[in-house]
């Protein structure tokens, strides 16, 4: 009887341990696979513990809201957020997202007509646009267009560097306020801008319910770590990367953000009147970004070359000459206000004068390559393209020669000769490009000496971040469409003046304006409702106040003669955002020697490598909007005085000439490219 039961026992025994072995088995497989039943099973073990999966966290109940890593997603898991799923991709190292949250919508391309598909009819500033025959005059209709689809590698990021100390900072020191607390956003609904990926409709997702948190958040964040703007921290530095780039990000924003909840510090916009919900992100401020420069000009470098150049060496030598500057006392040319640093920035450009040499590559068919369009307002792309071309002085034949090589492209060439009209994609526009790099690497060494940190690029057109950031992203991009938010790099890009030209005869025509004794208004703007900071400002002031002279499209007669007269006589001129960050109202302002009041979260203002805008020029959130009239008035006469000396004094800086001036736009936008090649610059 007792080796029956003996028996008995142990044959109960190995059932036992056999099903106990069964269930562990299953455990490790729901792990291993991430299925949803992970977050039942793991606080049958443990409640408020964080498990550790490899280098992955899964954060349970009150467990620290750190990031899991899966891959190369992020798995957030917030006490604060609500139950809306959400999925977040950044794409490579821009900045670039896409957001497809419960409701989402279609994100079609569009320019600056709202349209998804056609040029422009008016352009953003009011003023009737040119035919599609007089705008397409220098277009070579006879061109062929290319389909062509496009596809990358992501290689994994690089660790972040500790920044140092820029040689451009100033004795002040700035800092970013409450940005880095405005951690937690909610998604917005869609992003119309984001080019080729947000063309289809993005899948609903359900919430889920969490056994010990049932408002949480899955947020996936794929191929790039991201940077934390915080006045307390400093800025780490991404790198998304694909086969040809490899930057590191300093500078940018946060934007793979869970849902805000009741977070005071996050800036919110006001709903419009029709219903539309507006999108809310994080906002650095004029005073954050220069805190962020200081940081990203050391921070940030190139790769080393792969094998050494003489024109390494000048350019080294050069950037020691700028850190021991002479001290600049008085100058005739340049009031010292206006500069970050006047002895850097004249010793800079003096040496500029005398050592920079830039190689222009030769191949490239037109009218996309070589043949620009010098009216409209993308005329910026054009004329610089011109005078740089037309430049015996700075340009050499010898590449070996050569600090900078130039990409002559022009963006809006590329929009009207290969999109596609309905397409709602700019993959063919992407990969054409990546057709005309692949070309010269393999024709020329010098791409692949330094992977394109040394080339530039020009490019006012609203699509050229997107087109440019994935094969060109190590290049020196000057754009117009410079937002923080949007894959801007500080420190390597350059924010490129939109200037509207009117006569490619006389770009001059009617600059200057009346002294400010003849300035009758207070604030002046007039423009289509582009985006969505424009209908606010028309909702809060648009005929309700006669001191602020805001309205939308202006009916005008030929040459715009009453814009124009509105903006001689105003103390400020409101320069909303449209569709994009930038806008030709900032230079108009400029030129007609009235204060800009900059209303557009996230730009980064022309020559800010250089300038000191606080110095001539006002910049008013986009959810102070309401109080606009209570900012402008709360500015003393004096200080109005000082602004507007200021906006006189930098206008040269933002005039075209038919031949190049010193100090002047065209000199303005190569010193900023080289100034940027300076910082970045290592040696082998």
């Amino acid at each position: 009887m007792g080796q029956q039961l003996l028996s008995l026992c142990l044959v109960e025994t190995r059932r036992l341990l056999w099903l106990m072995g069964m269930m562990i088995v299953v455990i490790i497989v729901f792990q291993c696979f991430e299925l949803p039943y992970g977050n039942v099973i793991l606080p049958l073990f443990s409640a408020g513990r964080v498990w550790e999966v490899g280098n992955s966290t899964l954060h349970i109940g009150n467990s620290p809201s750190k990031p899991e890593m899966i891959g190369n997603m992020t798995l957030l898991n917030g006490s604060n957020s609500t139950d809306a799923y959400a999925i977040h991709e950044r794409t490579n190292n821009t900045g670039t997202s896409k957001w497809m949250a419960r409701n989402p919508k279609n994100g079609f391309v569009s320019d600056r007509n709202g349209s998804s598909h056609k040029s422009l009819g008016l352009d953003e500033d009011n003023h009737a646009n040119e035919s599609s025959s007089e705008n397409l005059e220098w277009l070579n209709r006879n061109s062929t267009v290319a389909y062509i689809k496009n596809s990358s590698n992501v290689s994994a990021p690089q660790e972040a560097k500790e920044p140092k100390k820029s040689f451009y900072q100033n004795d002040g020191k700035s800092s970013v306020g409450e940005v880095g607390k405005a951690t937690n956003t909610t998604a917005p609904e869609d992003i119309g801008r984001s080019g080729a990926d947000s063309a289809s409709p993005a899948p609903a997702l359900a919430p889920i319910n969490s056994s010990s948190n049932p408002a949480s958040t899955i947020v996936l964040d794929t191929n790039i770590r991201t940077p934390v703007v915080d006045s307390k921290t400093s800025i780490l530095e991404t790198n998304g990367t694909t086969t040809s780039e490899s930057s590191v990000k300093s500078g940018q924003l946060q934007i793979g953000l869970t849902p805000s909840g009741n977070n005071p510090s996050v800036n919110r916009v006001p709903e419009l009147a029709n219903g539309h919900e507006i999108p809310t992100s994080p906002v650095i401020s004029i005073s954050g970004m220069n805190d962020l420069l200081l940081q990203s000009h050391p921070s940030y470098q190139s790769m080393a070359p792969r094998w050494s150049s003489a024109v390494d060496q000048e350019l080294l030598y050069a950037k020691s000459l700028i850190e021991n500057a002479p001290i600049v006392k008085n100058d005739p040319k340049l009031y010292a206000p206006l500069y970050r640093n006047v002895s850097m920035f004249k010793r800079s450009y003096e040496l500029m004068e005398g050592t920079l040499k830039v190689y222009i590559y030769r191949e490239g068919e037109k009218p996309i390559f070589h043949q620009p369009p010098l009216k409209g307002i993308y005329a910026s792309e054009g004329w610089f393209m011109k005078l740089l071309e037309a430049n015996k002085k700075l340009v050499t034949k010898n590449p070996r020669k050569a600090h900078l090589f130039y990409l002559p492209f022009s963006s809006r060439a590329l929009e009207i000769t290969l999109y596609v009209p309905n397409s709602h994609s700019r993959e063919n526009l992407i990969q054409y490009l990546k057709n005309y790099l692949d070309m010269i690497a393999v024709k020329h060494p010098f791409w692949n000496r330094t992977a394109g940190a040394d080339h530039f690029l020009v490019a006012c057109h609203d699509w050229a971040p997107d087109e440019t950031k994935k094969h060109m992203a190590k290049c020196i991009r000057a754009l117009c469409n410079a937002d923080m938010k949007e894959g801007f790099v500080l420190g390597k890009d350059v924010s490129l003046p939109e200037t509207y030209v009117r006569l490619t005869r006389n770009p001059l025509r009617d600059v200057g304006g009346n002294p400010p004794s003849r300035r009758s208004i207070l604030a002046f703007f007039a423009g289509n409702m582009h985006g969505y900071v424009r209908p606010i400002l028309l909702k809060h002031w648009g005929n309700k106040d006669p001191d602020m002279k805001i309205f939308g499209r202006m009916a005008d007669g030929k040459g715009n003669k009453k814009y124009i007269q509105h903006m001689k006589s105003s103390k400020y001129c409101v320069c909303a955002k449209g569709y994009e960050v930038n806008s030709p109202r900032v230079v108009e302002a400029i030129f007609y020697e009235c204060v800009p009041v900059i209303i557009s979260d996230n730009f980064v203002p022309p020559f800010f490598e250089v300038l000191n805008w606080e110095s001539f020029a006002v910049f008013v959130l986009e959810k102070d909007i309401p109080n606009l009239k209570r900012i402008l008035l709360s500015i003393p006469e004096k200080r109005y005085l000082e602004l507007q000396m200021g906006v006189k004094r930098v206008q040269q800086h933002f005039l075209w000439h038919a031949r190049p001036v010193k100090y002047d736009i065209f000199h303005m936008i190569l010193h900023s490219i080289w100034s940027n090649r300076l910082h970045q610059i290592r040696p082998r």
